[in-house]
């Protein structure tokens, strides 16, 4: 069941957000190359891992825009996001109800305005890596392949990533902790090559450093189909709110079309870790938009 480039626009598959464990969930060759959420190391430059570098000014907000769509001869598309990728493609839904068919997100709620992460601890690390200059510091302690598997790592557990006082986030796993059980060495070795080619910058700018920066939308109301996929085991699941909005019917209120689909032992990682069910459950959502 192969669809057309021209009807699924995957935003994840940007440069900015990376399509980190995209070969493995989608039924195409992604355009994009750059592994996504693992989040900067120390540097600007592939060839420089450990030199630090200045954000500029101002960066653009997570947002889709109508050149986003792959064909222009293609009316309608289906947008695909996976975590912080959820957010362009459920605005650009929102935007563009006329040029979009259908929504497909995992792992993020959509929320009308900016996430409010002021109820974590100061140990947490979005907030650790919001701070300038701080998360270039602690992954300038390390190669670009030890920076991917400690995200890894955490990213995969369902504890919510939190440093204690003294503590950094690269601290909260060494060499001795195990990869996932389904995320391989030769795994590793292919993300870290790409970062070494395309570089941090973004993956800090964006998302971390430009949540506040969120679209807000007024009344917002999603006029396409939306299907959400959680596990059950992902950490964001304890973010503050996101349980509640999928569960208790909060989410129906801006998508009175929404599906949301459960994998009891899904990580952060669930489309990696379960690659075969989520693309029967992508493609069976397909399948029932035609």
């Amino acid at each position: 069941a192969k669809m057309s480039l021209g009807r699924w626009c995957s935003c994840t598959a940007s440069r900015r957000y990376g399509t980190r464990g995209a070969t493995r969930c989608w039924p195409w060759p992604p355009p994009g190359t750059a592994p996504s959420r693992p989040t900067a190391a120390a540097t600007g430059s592939p060839t420089s891992r450990r030199r630090t570098w200045r954000p500029p000014g101002r960066t653009s907000s997570p947002t889709c825009s109508p050149s986003s769509t792959p064909s222009p001869s293609r009316r309608y598309v289906f947008l695909v996001g996976k975590d912080y990728g959820a957010m362009p493609a459920y605005d650009f839904a929102l935007r563009h109800p006329d040029r979009t068919r259908g929504v497909m997100c995992l792992g993020i709620p959509f929320s009308p305005g900016p996430f409010n992460f002021d109820t974590m601890p100061e140990g947490f690390y979005i907030l650790r890596w919001r701070e300038p200059d701080r998360p270039e510091a602690d992954f300038g302690r390390h190669d670009v392949r030890r920076v991917v598997r400690t995200i890894y790592i955490l990213f995969s557990r369902s504890d919510v990533p939190v440093a204690e006082e003294g503590q950094e986030i690269m601290d909260l796993a060494d060499l001795s902790t195990p990869l996932p059980p389904w995320f391989t060495e030769e795994d590793l070795d292919a993300y870290a090559a790409l970062y070494e080619k395309s570089g941090f910058r973004y993956p800090l700018e964006i998302p971390y450093r430009a949540l506040h920066r969120m679209t807000k939308h007024v009344d917002p109301k999603f006029q396409v189909p939306v299907f959400m996929v959680m596990g059950e085991k992902d950490y964001c699941f304890k973010f503050p709110g996101f349980e509640t909005a999928m569960r208790s019917g909060v989410m129906n209120t801006f998508a009175p079309d929404l599906k949301i689909t459960y994998i009891p032992e899904g990580s952060h990682f669930v489309q990696e870790q379960f690659p075969d069910q989520v693309n029967d459950l992508l493609l069976g959502f397909l399948k029932d938009h035609p």
